[in-house]
């Protein structure tokens, strides 16, 4: 069961870095919308997924370009965000932790980084991370779960399944 739940947490690392990488023209910069990010609400399902997300976002800013203060903040705003996802009591209020976390986080840390106005940056990653977890995320975790992939391991209290 450990060496599954590793091998899970793995995979999502994965997916979310290649993801990031693959479609880096829109995955970097002050104006973003980080497809991956749509794996954000999978600690909400799975908690194997806060290590994931954590180290495919490390790996993602790592190559990234915008150097190692990216490489911390960003990937210190998708743990965070992980964490709160992972609590969170409905699957609509577990998108909300990314979208702010990655606003206020790494929008501040993009102004100081590229000089746009502060504004600028956190409406922009804000409404990029919106897209992704709202528009994107929300609807493919719900079409997972009425298909029987995806199921909540724990709730609010944590308690397996209900227990």
């Amino acid at each position: 069961m450990r060496m599954r739940r590793l091998a899970l947490g793995g995979m999502i690392a994965a997916a979310y870095a290649a993801l990031t990488v693959l479609l880096a023209p829109i995955s970097y910069g002050p104006i973003q919308l980080r497809i991956s990010e749509a794996l954000t609400l999978l600690p909400f399902y799975f908690p194997e997924a806060v290590p994931g997300l954590f180290i495919g976002c490390l790996v993602a800013n790592f190559l990234g370009g915008y150097g190692i203060l990216d490489v911390i903040v960003g990937s210190s705003a998708t743990l965070l965000a992980a964490c709160l996802t992972r609590r969170a009591p409905n699957l609509p209020l577990a998108a909300l932790p990314p979208i702010v976390a990655n606003m206020l986080l790494v929008g501040t840390m993009l102004h100081f980084l590229t000089g746009a106005p502060f504004l600028f940056t956190v409406l922009y990653v804000g409404c990029g991370e919106a897209g992704a977890c709202c528009f994107l995320g929300v609807p493919l975790m719900l079409i997972m779960e009425k298909r029987g992939l995806l199921k909540r391991s724990q709730d609010f209290w944590g308690r397996r399944n209900g227990a």
